[in-house]
C-alpha cells in the first residue's frame, strides 16, 4: 500500500470538528509525519541532521506527503483560514523540520488577500532569534514557488535594520527573489551587501556572494 493511500485513510477517519483547532490540527500532522516513511530512513535522517539544524526532530517525510498533508488542511479549511494562521505559528514553536517545512507550504498558499495578511510579516514574526538557513530558504523559496510577490523595500530596510536573524532574512529574501526573476533597488542591495555575516556560517556567504556578483 503506497504512504498517499495509508494518508488519505489516516485524514479520512478524522472527525471535522478538528479543523477547528489549531492545537488538534498539529498534533494530528506530527501523527501523519512518519506515515509511509521506514523506521531505517526516519532514524538515519535523524542521526545525519540533528545535530546542528536547530530543529526539535527530523523524520524524513517525504516532500510529496507534506505537500498532500497540506492540500488537505486548506481544503477542508472551509471559507476562513485563521486557524492555519495560528497552526503556523504553533508549528514554527515545536520546530521540527517536518513542522517548518508543512508551514511554508501553508504560508505560501493560504487565502492572504481575503484575511488581509501579509505572508512576509507572518514569516517575520515567526522566525526565532536563532534559526538555520535552511528553515528560511524553505519559507522563502515556497513563497516565490507560489508566485507571490517579494516583500516591499520598507520591509526588507526594516529587517537590515533588525535583528542579526532578520538581517539574515533579508540577505536570502533579496538573492532568491532575484534568481525568481525580481528586481531591486541599487540602494536597497548596497546596504544588504555590508551586511556582515558570521565567520563558520558558509551557506550564507555563498548566499551574500551570489548577491554580490549579480
Amino acid at each position: 500500500m503506497s504512504s498517499g493511500k495509508n494518508l488519505d485513510e489516516f485524514l479520512n477517519s478524522q472527525s471535522k470538528n478538528i479543523h477547528s483547532s489549531d492545537r488538534a490540527l498539529a498534533n494530528l500532522v506530527r501523527n501523519a509525519y512518519p506515515i509511509g516513511v521506514p523506521a531505517l530512513i526516519m532514524k538515519s535522517s535523524t542521526d545525519r541532521m540533528m545535530v546542528s539544524s536547530g530543529y526539535s526532530f527530523i523524520l524524513g517525510t517525504p516532500d510529496e506527503l507534506l505537500r498532500n498533508l497540506a492540500s488537505w488542511l486548506i481544503t477542508e479549511a472551509g471559507n476562513t483560514h485563521r486557524v492555519l494562521l495560528k497552526l503556523i505559528r504553533r508549528l514554527w514553536k515545536r520546530h521540527g523540520r517536518e513542522d517548518i517545512a508543512l508551514a511554508a507550504i501553508l504560508l505560501a498558499n493560504i487565502d492572504h488577500k481575503g484575511m488581509g495578511t501579509n505572508p512576509w510579516e507572518i514569516l517575520e514574526d515567526s522566525i526565532h532569534p536563532v534559526e538555520s538557513v535552511d528553515s528560511l530558504l524553505l519559507n522563502i523559496e515556497e513563497l516565490f514557488r507560489a508566485k507571490r510577490e517579494p516583500p516591499r523595500e520598507d520591509l526588507i530596510l526594516k529587517w537590515i535594520n533588525g535583528r542579526k536573524i532578520e538581517q539574515h532574512l533579508s540577505i536570502i529574501v533579496t538573492c532568491s527573489g532575484k534568481i525568481h526573476g525580481h528586481e531591486f533597488s541599487k540602494e536597497l542591495i548596497e546596504k544588504i551587501i555590508v551586511i556582515e555575516i558570521p565567520s563558520g556560517d558558509s551557506i550564507l556567504t555563498r548566499i551574500k556572494s551570489k548577491l554580490v556578483e549579480s
